[in-house]
């Protein structure tokens, strides 16, 4: 019988807990890695506020969720990093002191409500720029087909998906993908405030970043209860319905990119199954991700189809498993139950042992687990909440 993950003698929680102690940054947040990437980065703090539930630590995990969202702005405007330790750093990337000039996921939705379930005393001023940050995004930025548009691939916390390859030039390789993102931060058009909102140069509005926007705006409705909000989070769910393509049995992109590169078939686009409510393309969208000829693998689901010509088993964000995407993945999945929660429970293990084989990888190898990129990665401690939930 496995180990009780909420004992410290667990040596899944045992090693989740010195990775996330050792990265801990007395600024109050956590480092995703204190070599490879020592600053603050949002969703990977979202997501570390959560581990640190797991681990039984809410103060800290309620201190990180102010350390993040302590750099909106008047806008509404969430940058994705902070540069709190150096603020001067910040200005030769993004033009602007302490933090970034685009942003992130919004998985303080997600993050701040799943604090609340668990007895947390969340201030309200927090749940306050949750909400304000939730709302530039429905309502400030422009939209296509209903869809909300991101200004960078950056935007979207998948950097280099195969869904952006429309707008790699001369195809994709990853030194000239690498320059063209920088070119790609010059042509964002601004606000007043030098808010991000449009940018000609990136013309998509990416279903798997609607999904959590629409997702993390009703997750925060649910705890406060704000039929505004949980109403705009529901239109946005609706329209994400109008993207799935029953034949690929995945949810394509509005934009520029939707008859090419954004119909290709990644689990960063299944994260729209938190939204869907249409019981039978759900179960077309699961069957793609339980088949081990699609993305199910041994070590958790693969970022890219097998079968898609873009899919490599060891490039970043080409084929690996991604912890963050496979606990969404899981998360959607569970919440329905039924025969949902077969699936559910196949992610749920694979991903667990994922993590394990990999040594915390920031992402790993999904046919031999094998660790790829910063390791640890504090993220990949979501593991240790896939095994308390078991």
């Amino acid at each position: 019988m496995p180990a009780d993950p909420a004992d410290p003698t667990s040596p899944l929680r045992r090693d989740v807990e010195a990775a996330l102690r050792a990265a801990w940054v007395p600024d109050g947040y956590t480092a995703p890695n204190t070599t490879v990437y020592p600053w603050l980065w949002l969703w990977d703090s979202c997501f570390h506020s959560i581990v640190w539930l797991a681990l039984d630590d809410a103060a800290r995990g309620l201190r990180e969720m102010e350390t993040a969202l302590s750099t909106i702005d008047e806008t509404g405007f969430v940058p994705h990093m902070g540069y709190g330790r150096e603020p001067e750093r910040a200005v030769e990337l993004w033009g602007r002191r302490g933090s970034s000039s685009i942003t992130q996921p919004p998985m303080y939705g997600h993050a701040l409500a799943e604090l609340v379930r668990a007895g947390v005393d969340v201030p309200d001023r927090l749940i306050e720029r949750a909400a304000r940050g939730l709302r530039f995004l429905l309502d400030r930025r422009p939209r296509i087909d209903g869809l909300i548009e991101v200004v960078h691939p950056w935007e979207t916390g998948c950097d280099d998906s195969p869904r952006w390859d429309d707008f790699c030039p001369d195809g994709f390789a990853l030194d000239r993908w690498r320059s063209h993102k920088m070119a790609l931060l010059t042509t964002i058009e601004r606000g007043p405030d030098g808010e991000p909102l449009h940018n000609p140069g990136f013309a998509v509005a990416p279903v798997g970043f609607n999904a959590l926007v629409a997702w993390n705006a009703s997750e925060l409705a649910s705890v406060t209860h704000d039929s505004s909000l949980a109403g705009e989070a529901d239109e946005l769910a609706a329209r994400l319905d109008d993207r799935f393509d029953p034949g690929l049995r995945t949810w394509v992109d509005a934009g520029s990119s939707e008859q090419g590169s954004g119909r290709v078939r990644t689990a960063g686009a299944l994260t729209a199954l938190l939204t869907c409510r249409d019981v039978g393309v759900r179960r077309a969208a699961i069957s793609e991700l339980v088949d081990e000829g699609a993305f199910a693998s041994a070590f958790g689901p693969r970022g890219v189809h097998l079968d898609e010509p873009t899919h490599a088993v060891s490039s970043y964000w080409r084929g690996p498993v991604w912890p963050q995407l496979a606990y969404l993945l899981w998360v959607a999945l569970s919440r329905a139950g039924g025969e949902e929660s077969a699936a559910a429970e196949t992610v749920r293990r694979s991903t667990i042992a994922g993590a394990i084989e990999s040594g915390l990888a920031e992402y790993w190898e999904s046919g031999t687990g094998r660790g790829l990129g910063a390791t640890p990665q504090s993220w990949t401690g979501l593991a240790l909440v896939l095994d308390r939930a078991g």
